[in-house]
């Protein structure tokens, strides 16, 4: 490369600097604009189908929506629930369980045979022991998300000591032993 070709360049880097004019310093806070966000295109995979179900059995039954089991008048314990609120004493132990319809197993419970509940009483059996069993399942309850609950007593035991303080902390912990009506729409 001679020196006039190397001039020549040089004049053509100086010539494309003069042409883009003066430059203006950028102010000191720099001025930005949001990046435009792209219309999202709607796939027909992704499109709500206008006959949708919802399958969720809980939000179902949040919303008294759910199927309850009927089962025949005549029968006893009933089998129209959601969640069915068992409580038990025998000549030693208090036990409470909570039964759901869809299954024979219970989802929660708590028992004065549990060495944490027993630990801290003085007898299984006493009205303090059914009140600390009831406490302890509210709290479990509530945890598991289950709010609502039938809980039906015989008349005679209903009546009992033990029963209504277990009834009460059951209350005090948040727990309504009662369930709504279930709605029918459409019908």
């Amino acid at each position: 490369m001679s020196v006039s070709g190397a001039g020549r360049s040089v004049r053509l880097l100086f010539g494309h600097i003069r042409r883009a004019g003066p430059t203006v310093a950028a102010p000191a806070r720099c001025v930005s604009k949001p990046a435009s966000r792209p219309e999202p295109i709607e796939a027909a995979e992704e499109a709500v189908s206008p006959t949708f179900v919802n399958r969720n059995p809980r939000n179902l039954e949040q919303m008294a929506l759910a199927v309850k089991e009927r089962g025949w008048k005549t029968s006893w314990p009933h089998r129209e629930f959601y969640h069915r609120l068992m409580f038990f004493r025998s000549k030693l132990h208090v036990t409470a369980q909570v039964f759901s319809s869809s299954s024979p197993d219970p989802v929660v419970s708590c028992s004065t045979k549990e060495w944490a509940v027993k630990k801290e009483l003085a007898s299984t059996r006493c009205v303090a022991a059914c009140q600390a069993v009831g406490e302890v399942l509210a709290h479990r309850c509530q945890q598991a998300g289950i709010t609502r609950m039938v809980y039906r007593e015989f008349p005679r035991t209903y009546r009992s000591d033990a029963v209504q303080s277990f009834r009460t902390a059951m209350k005090e912990g948040g727990i309504f032993l009662s369930e709504p009506r279930r709605k029918y729409i459409g019908t």
